[in-house]
């Protein structure tokens, strides 16, 4: 069975955050150029994607969300989140939905969020801790689920 991965997902929101902006943009909230800010969130979503990937293969575990990893990576971005990629996905939302400036945007990074939860998040945790036991529960009472 194929499943769908968290950056098809995020391309998604990202071509729906477009859509709802430019079909239904209600109120403007940012105005240009102070919208330009959302750059950042951007740039720090995608720099922390890139952490945390490359944490994923020094460790030589899986970054796909439905296979077992082989090891608990707890160094670097991770200790700063257990989900650093998640949490840049949400930057990279957060960032666009400031670039764009209207409301309507961050309607889409909500449920995102929410999904996120639901659909890999909440799935993952559980994998993790049939792996990896004390270990993990060690280092979930330490380090946040986001930030």
């Amino acid at each position: 069975m194929m499943r769908i991965l968290p950056p098809t997902y995020l391309c998604c929101a990202l071509v729906g955050m477009g859509v709802l902006h430019f079909v239904y943009p209600f109120r403007h909230v940012v105005p240009f150029p102070e919208s330009l800010t959302g750059v950042v969130p951007i740039l720090l979503g995608i720099i922390l994607n890139l952490m945390a990937d490359r944490a994923l293969k020094v460790y030589e575990t899986t970054v796909k969300p439905f296979e077992v990893s082989t090891s608990l990576v707890t160094e670097g971005v991770y200790r700063l989140s257990r989900h650093p990629m998640y949490l840049g996905f949400i930057l990279i939302l957060i960032g666009m939905a400031l670039c764009l400036g209207s409301v309507t945007p961050w309607g889409i990074v909500t449920v995102f969020g929410l999904l996120l939860d639901r659909q890999f998040i909440t799935h993952e945790e559980r994998m993790l801790e049939k792996a990896f036991g004390a270990t993990w529960r060690e280092y979930a009472v330490k380090v946040r689920r986001w930030i």
